[in-house]
């Protein structure tokens, strides 16, 4: 089975063009080597890609018919991929929230509207007495 169809029927890309570009890019390998598209892999091929900022490590167990269902990936392939690198994912996320606390800066849309709301219920409140 060719790569780009592979890692879009295991469900690590949502359309095979997404996996097509990621190609062209070279952010895939296929047993140390850059791929192309059309690579085909077999089972025991050991697939190396970066997606979402963490460098997934696959292997091929086996070939599936067509897309499967998020449960049945498992059957498929199996996650090589060191726990450190989902945890510097957490780690990250919990540093772009750090970087900028909710609420503080140029005040979002849904604060905006608050404070109208909250000024709007003052001048009310003026005009009866």
């Amino acid at each position: 089975m060719r790569i780009d169809k592979y890692l879009w029927c295991v469900r690590y890309y949502k359309t095979r063009n997404m996996v097509t570009e990621a190609c062209k890019k070279n952010h895939i390998t296929v047993n140390g080597q850059v791929a192309k598209p059309s690579k085909e892999v077999f089972p025991t091929d050991r697939i190396t890609f970066r997606k979402d900022q963490i460098t997934q490590i696959i292997t091929v167990l086996d070939i599936p018919e067509s897309r499967v269902g998020a449960k049945l990936v498992d059957i498929y392939r199996k996650n090589e991929t060191p726990p450190e690198a989902y945890a510097h994912l957490e780690f990250l996320k919990l540093s772009k929230e750090h970087y900028r606390k909710s609420g503080t800066g140029r005040p979002t849309k849904k604060d905006r509207r608050d404070i109208d709301e909250y000024g709007n219920e003052i001048f009310d409140d003026e005009e009866e007495n």
